[in-house]
């Protein structure tokens, strides 16, 4: 059985990720950062299903937290599955954007993926066995006004996925990144009414999370093994 990693897996999309990687026999963690009550319903309700979990609450942009956390998971085994889904939206047109809003999404989606990713590498190396997905956006690849920050975040997150993958090939490990359009969450919902999603996914509905887990345990997969460096999008051809 092996151990994977969900950061920010009590959301949406990362709750689906957790359900589905654990449905496949996984042992998942799953990660929030102040949200630990809905990662422990969530374990419950895997393990309730036959599967198998642990909850572990930090914030990905705290290096020292993330590295403590980290540590005593490793203790268990080392982590040969790591999906880093935790993200924030700071969203505001670029001359109103303030530092604040620019600092927080790069420290969590950039410099969490450091922050979690960086510790596991080696112990992953070890075992020569290893996925790392990063969830990214379709605003990494098009743009989306008011987003400037999200768009940097994710946009280096891309590039980074196709540096380490480089790195890690010969070890049996495999990095690549899924950038979701439209996704149907609480968040996503907030923000977009039917008919707005009409006329910019050309499907014409928003995607499942269920959807994007598909993705992703096809990515965690043994199949996928020859699969890496590779930003594979989801969005209903939106482009």
């Amino acid at each position: 059985m092996k151990r994977a990693l969900v950061t920010g897996g009590s959301g949406g999309i990362g709750a689906a990720i957790c359900r589905r990687l654990a449905a496949d026999g996984h042992h998942v963690i799953v990660h929030a950062n102040r949200s630990r009550a809905k990662a422990e319903a969530l374990v419950a309700e895997i393990v309730a299903a036959g599967g198998s979990g642990e909850a572990v609450a930090f914030d990905v942009s705290e290096r020292a937290a993330t590295a403590a956390a980290l540590e005593t998971l490793l203790e268990g085994g080392p982590i040969q599955i790591v999906v880093n889904n935790a993200g924030i939206h700071a969203d505001a047109v670029f001359p109103g954007m303030s530092a604040e809003q620019w600092h927080s999404v790069i420290d969590v989606s950039l410099h969490g993926f450091f922050n979690v990713t960086q510790p596991l590498s080696l112990p992953m190396i070890r075992t020569r066995w290893g996925r790392i997905i990063n969830i990214s956006s379709v605003a990494a690849i098009a743009g989306n006004r008011g987003q400037v920050n999200y768009s940097a975040a994710k946009g280096a997150l891309h590039a980074a996925t196709k540096s380490l993958a480089l790195e890690v090939a010969s070890r049996g490990i495999t990095v690549n990144a899924v950038a979701p359009g439209v996704i149907a969450t609480e968040m996503s919902d907030a923000a977009f009414d039917t008919e707005t999603i009409k006329k910019i996914v050309p499907m014409q509905r928003a995607g499942r999370p269920e959807e994007v887990a598909d993705l992703v345990a096809f990515l965690a997969s043994d199949q996928a093994g020859y699969i890496s460096g590779q930003i594979i999008s989801i969005n209903g051809a939106m482009i």
